[in-house]
């Protein structure tokens, strides 16, 4: 006679024997899914990508500048609880860490990878509020501006996401667009070079409108 086997209601595997009895054989545990982290420079020697090989944010970042500004982020409050972290950025599959001055990079990088490595693999959340604004081209904005949405949509977040920051735009006014820098880009000293000569110079060669672009803190 053969052996037929089930589930039963308590999600164990169970044997039928050809006598009548029955043993019940549990599953075995799932296998804890390790996280690889690896680091890359960023233009801001204060800063440092942390990419990891799982999503963390599926639109947007996350931008902390400070331990009061980290409510929403259970991540970014452990981060800070590091004495030597001065700033916590998040991105699609990165954390930017800004250090104190004092502190090397040699001498934080262990600890840093193994509080980010320990926290992402416990399946607690990024943020509160998973919904994070994304900056979108608006249909009731002035042709100018959502020009320059796009321009930055397409052509400038990602290349500046790559360095372990974000551009967002703040606004578009007499010629002069106003955008806030987050992540690696705040407080780079190339972030002047970066705006004057990469950003300002694509968008008015390509929106006319525009004339000079400045950075909001």
């Amino acid at each position: 006679m053969g052996k037929p086997h089930c589930e039963n209601s308590f999600g164990f595997q169970v044997l039928h024997l050809c006598v009548g009895l029955f043993i019940q054989l549990p599953y075995p545990p799932k296998t804890q899914i390790t996280m690889t982290i690896y680091t890359e420079i960023t233009p801001n020697p204060a800063t440092l990508k942390f990419v990891t090989d799982k999503i963390l944010l599926t639109s947007g970042s996350a931008d902390f500048p400070s331990a009061d500004s980290t409510a929403d982020s259970p991540l970014a409050q452990k981060l800070f609880e590091l004495a030597f972290v001065k700033g916590v950025f998040i991105g699609y599959n990165f954390v930017s860490v800004t250090k104190a001055d004092d502190k090397e990079w040699e001498a934080v990088i262990p600890l840093l990878k193994s509080t980010l490595k320990a926290y992402l693999e416990s399946g607690e959340p990024i943020l509160l509020n998973q919904e994070t604004p994304e900056p979108v081209v608006e249909s009731e904005d002035d042709p100018t501006i959502r020009r320059i949405k796009q321009l930055l949509e397409e052509n400038i977040r990602p290349a500046v996401a790559m360095d372990g920051g974000d551009v967002i735009f703040e606004s578009f006014d007499e010629g002069k667009v106003k955008l806030r820098l987050q992540g690696a880009c705040s407080g780079c000293p190339s972030s002047t070079m970066t705006l004057k000569m990469g950003i300002e110079g694509l968008l008015t060669r390509m929106v006319p409108e525009v004339k000079e672009v400045e950075a909001v803190s």
